[in-house]
C-alpha cells in the first residue's frame, strides 16, 4: 500500500479541492508534452499554482503524476459501482456494465491514455498500488458473470472474458481516431456486447453437448 501523498496543508477541504485543480492542469499538460518533458514549473502554472503553493501539496514531480493515476481509477470505479448492480442475474444488466463502462472510457480517454502512457514513470510500489485499483474495477465484471453463468463459466474463463471487456472499453478510446470512422460509440458497444453474447451462446451450448 502506498502512503499518502504529504501535504504541509492541513485543511483537507483545500486539499481535496487543489489537488482536483492539479489533476484538471496536469492531464492538459501530460497529453501535451508527455509526463517526462513537463516540468514541476509548468504543472504549477497549468494548475493556476505558484511554484511554491503546488509543493505545499506534493513533494516531487512523480506525487503529481500518482494523485492523477489515483483520481481517475476512483473515478471510474465510483461511476460504475453507482450504476452497476451487482446482484442482478440478466442479460440486461451485463449489457448496462459493458455500455456503462465503454462510455466512461470515452469520456475519459484522455486521463486513461495518460495513466497507460505514463505509468511505468511511478515507482514499483505505485504502480502496484495503482493497478490493484484496476483490479478491483475487473472485479466487477467478474461478479456479474459469476452471478449470470456461473453455471457455465469456468473461473478462467470468467477471468479472461472480464479482461476481454476491460480492454474492449480501452480499446475505444486508444483507437477512436480509426474507430469512429466506421462505428458510433453506441454501434461500437453493441456489436462488441453481440460479440459476447454469441461467445457466451456457443460456450453455453458446448457444455450442454458435453464438449467442453
Amino acid at each position: 500500500m502506498v502512503k499518502e501523498i504529504s501535504s504541509s496543508i492541513k485543511d483537507e477541504s483545500l486539499i481535496v479541492k487543489r489537488r482536483a485543480q492539479l489533476h484538471k492542469g496536469a492531464v492538459t499538460l501530460f497529453k501535451q508534452k508527455g509526463f517526462h518533458r513537463a516540468t514541476t514549473r509548468e504543472i504549477a502554472k497549468a494548475a493556476g499554482f505558484s511554484i511554491g503553493t503546488l509543493y505545499e501539496y506534493i513533494r516531487k514531480k512523480e506525487d503529481v503524476l500518482f494523485l492523477v493515476c489515483d483520481a481517475i481509477y476512483d473515478e471510474v470505479k465510483a461511476r460504475m459501482e453507482a450504476v452497476i448492480d451487482t446482484d442482478t442475474t440478466s442479460e440486461s444488466s451485463l449489457f448496462q456494465a459493458v455500455e456503462s463502462y465503454f462510455q466512461l472510457m470515452d469520456e475519459l480517454q484522455d486521463e486513461v491514455l495518460i495513466l497507460y502512457q505514463e505509468l511505468k514513470a511511478l515507482p514499483k510500489d505505485a504502480q502496484e498500488y495503482v493497478l490493484n485499483k484496476e483490479k478491483e474495477m475487473l472485479r466487477l465484471f467478474e461478479i456479474i458473470l459469476e452471478n449470470s453463468y456461473k453455471d457455465i463459466l469456468t473461473q478462467d474463463e470468467i477471468t479472461l472474458i472480464s479482461n476481454n471487456i476491460f480492454i474492449q472499453g480501452q480499446m475505444w478510446g486508444f483507437r477512436r481516431w480509426v474507430l469512429q470512422k466506421e462505428f458510433s460509440l453506441e454501434q461500437y458497444t453493441q456489436h462488441q456486447f453481440n460479440l459476447l453474447k454469441n461467445q457466451l451462446a456457443h460456450l453455453t451450448q458446448l457444455k450442454q453437448q458435453g464438449g467442453v
